[in-house]
């Protein structure tokens, strides 16, 4: 049975390990120059709160040289919705095509067959997420050390999140699947939902996960708190010392720097009766409180998906 169910799963994994390796192909010359950029520029000992000015402009110039890379892997966040549909094909086909009677007449249970089918795509999308996880990591690694993890695109591809959106994608379309029993059109329309509930929890539910914290500060002293290093900022707002709001054009006190960053003129803040910055952020600590909830939702619906797929195939399926 583990056999012909490979046999049957081999060419989807072959395409989803193909992706992966164009993905590596991709990503290793530029990953092996940005790593040795790193260390030759000496930006590890530019990791300071307030870094002096050839650091910061050092910084730049390493962001700038690889941040079209950067950008493209915010993309990757679409690959475990493409495998995970993609692994869970086979099984939909089968249903489709109606393959699935000649192993139900011969010495194979029902139970079995959707054990060994389904267990064989949730083992390979298992994998799978587990090399973007590594592949992603290790190449983004010079830009965690200098931005931190809770940047979107780090955030999506590293930790945990990657096994339960693989999985996800991979329950919703074995669930739409067995009840269309068209394989095209319903891993059509799983995409699409991965695609749609990873939209929602990105923009909305996922900073309402973990109560954020809140910090004001003096700016006349020219520096943020330690928390704000590497923190998700949710918002940010001039204020006086009780981190009330103050109405202030910022675009009249806020300058730029020779690195293309910007400052805020504290002159400029305390002419309009704020001297204070007031902010809403998850500081860099609540990574992983962040990833295990998240990775909790989607691995949580995705067993509830897989298990009403085999529910419906052993019940309904005739």
């Amino acid at each position: 049975m583990i056999w012909v169910g490979w046999r049957q799963q081999r060419t989807e994994t072959v395409i989803a390990a193909g992706i992966l390796c164009l993905l590596t192909l991709l990503l290793l010359p530029s990953g092996l120059e940005m790593a040795s950029a790193y260390h030759r520029d000496g930006l590890s000992h530019c990791l300071g709160q307030d870094p002096s000015s050839s650091c910061a402009r050092a910084i730049d110039s390493f962001t700038s040289r690889f941040e079209s890379t950067s950008n493209l892997i915010g993309w990757f966040t679409l690959v475990p919705g493409v495998i995970g549909a993609l692994l869970a094909a086979p099984f939909v086909l089968e249903l489709e095509q109606g393959t699935y009677r000649l192993a139900w007449t011969q010495s194979i249970t029902r139970r079995r067959w959707i054990a060994g089918k389904l267990g064989l795509a949730v083992g390979a999308a298992l994998l799978a997420a587990l090399a973007l996880t590594l592949l992603v990591t290790w190449w983004r690694s010079p830009f965690v050390h200098l931005q931190g993890r809770l940047d979107g695109a780090a955030f999506d591809s590293e930790g945990t999140v990657v096994f339960g959106y693989t999985l996800f994608a991979l329950g919703l379309a074995a669930a739409v699947g067995v009840v269309w029993r068209r394989a095209v059109p319903a891993l059509m329309v799983a995409f699409a939902g991965y695609f749609a509930a990873r939209l929602f929890v990105d923009i909305w539910l996922r900073q309402r996960l973990v109560a954020p914290l809140t910090a004001t500060w003096s700016v006349s002293g020219h520096t943020t708190p330690a928390n704000l290093n590497h923190a998700w900022v949710l918002t940010q707002h001039p204020s006086d010392r009780f981190g009330n709001l103050v109405s202030v054009p910022l675009g009249r006190c806020v300058r730029l720097t020779g690195n293309h960053g910007k400052i805020v003129d504290p002159a400029c803040l305390a002419a309009h009766g704020s001297g204070y910055m007031h902010a809403v952020y998850h500081p860099a600590s609540h990574f992983w409180t962040l990833q295990l909830i998240e990775t909790g939702l989607f691995a949580g619906a995705a067993l509830v998906l897989i298990g009403f797929a085999a529910w419906w195939t052993h019940r309904r399926v005739a």
